[in-house]
Order: structure tokens, then C-alpha cells, then sequence
């Protein structure tokens, strides 16, 4: 009796399927296209405001301000009296003799000093005007200060005769030193109005 046949596998020769692919993963979206930036300012206002800053009448307020201010600048300017630095209230100014009759030395102007010799008398004449501070100007053919401010003048004995001024202008003290130089002292005033200009140390004899 011959031996039985041994089972064999179905599909011996046939190689197995391949496995299913998988899905296709779905296409990545695309980022939207950014909107166009719109422009900073409307070009019919920007045009609109260039028409404006250009025009006659913007033109002509811009310098109204400009004027005003300047104005109101040189206002302040005259209202404000000029301030003293530190400089030494005391310094000499030289021999008596030095001096000549009817003199009004400007040489000592930036310590706010005019020395006058004027009928055989010797004073220091402070440089400040009396009505808001400025200072004058000696005009030799004239024979008189005058204020460039407000017009005020001033005869060489520092009366005021012309503009607003209300008062002379003041003395400085004076005096004569060991070494015989004159010596003006700015730490000492005198007014006119007051009677102090009689006082014996508003003034030097020659």
C-alpha cells in the first residue's frame, strides 16, 4: 500500500501580495498672500496739506508768528535791566591830573564806570541808565549820553533832560588813593535827587 502524499501549501509558488500602501498625506495649504500695505497717508490729503503749507495765507501767519515772537523777545529784552558780572568794586583809575577839563573817559565803560572832569570837579558816573537799565552812549559832538533803548539823554553831569529816564544817572564813590591814583569805589551810589551828590565822597576837587 503506497504512502500517503503529503499535504502541500496552497499557492506554493505564488510569492505573497505586498502590503497595502497608505493614503497620501493631504498637500500642506498654503499660507495667504499678506495684504498690500496701504499707503501711510492718502495722497489726496498729503496733497491736500502741501496745497495748505504752501498757500499765501499760511505763508503769511508763519511770518506774522515769526514777527510777533521776535517782538515780544526784544520786550523782554528791554524789561530785563543788564545784570553786574563779579568784577571788583573796587579798582583805580589813574592820576587826577590825568584828566582833562570837559573829559568824559569811556576807558573804564565795562566796569560800568564813566569818569568826568567837569568844572574843576572829578566823579565816576555809573553806566546804567535809570529808566530800564540799558546803557548809554557818550556822543562827544552832541556833548551828551544817549540811550540806544528808549532815547533817553543825559548831560555830562548825568542830568537827564530828554526821554523817559526819571532821574540822573547815579555817582559811583571816588576817592584818592595812598599811591595818589583815583579810586573808584562801585560799592557806594549816590543820587542826585536825594541831595547825595553833595556828599564829599561822590566827588574829587581839582
Amino acid at each position: 500500500m503506497s504512502d500517503p502524499i503529503p499535504n502541500q501549501p496552497e499557492s506554493a509558488g505564488t510569492p505573497p501580495s505586498p502590503p497595502a500602501a497608505a493614503p497620501p498625506a493631504p498637500a500642506a495649504a498654503k499660507p495667504p498672500a499678506p495684504a498690500a500695505a496701504k499707503p501711510a497717508t492718502d495722497p489726496s490729503r498729503r496733497n491736500a496739506l502741501i496745497a495748505f503749507f504752501t498757500s499765501s495765507m499760511a505763508i503769511a501767519w508763519s511770518s506774522f508768528a515769526a514777527s510777533m515772537a521776535a517782538m515780544t523777545l526784544g520786550t523782554i529784552r528791554f524789561l530785563v535791566p543788564n545784570v553786574l558780572d563779579e568784577k571788583p568794586s573796587k579798582f583805580k583809575v589813574g592820576f587826577p591830573q590825568n584828566y582833562e577839563e570837559g573829559q568824559v573817559v569811556e576807558r573804564y565803560k565795562d566796569q560800568y564806570a564813566w569818569i568826568v572832569r567837569y568844572e574843576g570837579t572829578l566823579y565816576a558816573l555809573s553806566t546804567t541808565c535809570t529808566h530800564l537799565g540799558c546803557t548809554p552812549n557818550w556822543l562827544e559832538r552832541e556833548q551828551k549820553f544817549k540811550c540806544p533803548c528808549h532815547g533817553s539823554g543825559f548831560y555830562i553831569t548825568g542830568i537827564n533832560f530828554e526821554g523817559p529816564a526819571p532821574r540822573p544817572l547815579e555817582r559811583w564813590g571816588i576817592s584818592i588813593g595812598d599811591d595818589g591814583q583815583l579810586v573808584v569805589d562801585r560799592s557806594k551810589k549816590f543820587q542826585q535827587e536825594r541831595g547825595e551828590w553833595s556828599n564829599p565822597e561822590s566827588f574829587i576837587k581839582v
